[in-house]
């Protein structure tokens, strides 16, 4: 098991309004890249409770009804260690579904039946535990094969129920980053080819849509506490198609790229098997000008709730793209995959991401040990 160390309850709440234009512009708008004075600490911070802490990045955290909680490493660099995890009472955690899933290494040719590198977990509308596997074994790497799937697990039994291959929808370059649900239909975003790829969990049918469209193909830098995220090699950091949600009522589905913006198309015309990207391209409308966003969730009153890793907060967007701050905070360093609890708690992990070396020229900042909070919201959960 993974020893966690235990941190003490701490803060923060405020909103403030902005309006934004629900007009599809020709360009991104674009962000300010000048360091952000002093992260100011909102009164709201007050509510925000450190949970956990440990001693390697965690970059999502899904909690099911009963209150299992579950955490993810993603080892971006192709460590060996625990990808998927439960997060137990004395502080630490125990591999999940077992050790033999979490031992993949390279070379090893189980990809198929291990996690090559995790990249996102929730529980689904069937109440099963999903994990997106990328099947890259380190970043840049292109997937292995038969790494890159989808699994879905019963937590009560610890069994694999599903895996969905995902070899024939990749491409070299993919990255294949999270899923979301409506009905039958699976979205899930490629972060590295710029693409959506949409499955029929009740045909077994699946394709790309918008690949390479400048809605999924980030198009301006990624921003982490003042500064521009560049790799090692000078390249700037790029993450496409990657953050999304479905509304409620399931008529829209949310996307954006990592440095946003955030747009939107009704799903009717992205579950169409015989819609083409182009036809497509003409039904997304922009929807809000989103930060630099290590993660996003959305509330069973269609608000959404948008991390922004450039100024250490989680903004809330309304329905129809108005804007409030949640909370703002020192302490939230890349907050990442958000989770809303059946208690009405937002679950935030600050994964410190923009501080790995990956993502600022080879040069490791991270503040060991990263911190798991929650805070109370007051909204219910949608399950898609």
């Amino acid at each position: 098991m993974r020893r966690l160390t235990s941190i003490l309850p701490a803060a923060a709440f405020l909103a403030l309004a902005a309006c934004n234009s629900t007009t599809k512009p020709d360009k991104p708008e674009t962000l300010a890249t000048a360091a952000p004075p002093a992260v100011p600490t909102s009164e709201s911070a007050k509510s925000l409770v450190a949970v956990a802490s440990s001693d390697t990045i965690w970059n999502g955290v899904t909690v099911s009804d009963d209150d299992r909680k579950f955490v993810l490493f993603p080892h971006n660099e192709g460590d060996r260690g625990t990808r998927i995890g439960e997060l137990q009472a004395d502080g630490t955690v125990r591999a999940f579904p077992n050790r033999a899933w979490n031992s993949w290494g390279p070379n090893d040719p189980a990809a198929a039946s291990k996690f090559v590198r995790a990249n996102s977990l929730r529980f689904g509308p069937d109440g099963n535990l999903w994990i997106v596997d990328t099947g890259t074994p380190k970043s840049d790497a292109a997937p292995v094969d038969h790494g890159p799937k989808l699994l879905a697990f019963d937590i009560k039994t610890n069994q694999l129920l599903k895996s969905i291959p995902l070899d024939k929808y990749v491409k070299k370059k993919s990255f294949v980053d999270d899923l979301r649900f409506h009905g039958d239909m699976i979205y899930v975003t490629d972060a590295g080819a710029p693409g959506l790829i949409v499955l029929n969990q009740k045909t077994g049918r699946g394709h790309r849509l918008l690949d390479d469209d400048t809605t999924t193909t980030a198009r301006r830098p990624m921003l982490g506490e003042g500064k521009k995220m560049v790799k090692p090699n000078g390249d700037d950091v790029a993450l496409h198609a990657d953050q999304m949600e479905v509304s409620p009522d399931g008529k829209y589905y949310y996307f954006q790229t990592a440095a946003g913006p955030m747009y939107r198309v009704e799903t009717q015309y992205l579950d169409d098997p015989n819609i083409t990207s182009e036809a497509l391209a003409k039904r997304v409308t922009y929807f809000f000008n989103s930060p630099t966003c290590g993660g996003t969730t959305i509330d069973a009153s269609g608000n959404l709730y948008v991390t922004d890793a450039n100024e250490k907060r989680i903004l809330k967007v309304t329905p129809t793209g108005q804007r409030s701050v949640l909370v703002q905070d020192p302490r939230l360093i890349w907050a990442d995959a958000l989770w809303i609890d059946h208690a009405g708690n937002l679950w935030i992990p600050a994964a410190q991401i923009n501080r790995t070396a990956g993502q600022q020229k080879g040069v490791q900042t991270v503040a060991f040990p990263v911190q798991l909070f929650k805070m109370p919201i007051g909204a219910k959960p949608f399950r898609d």
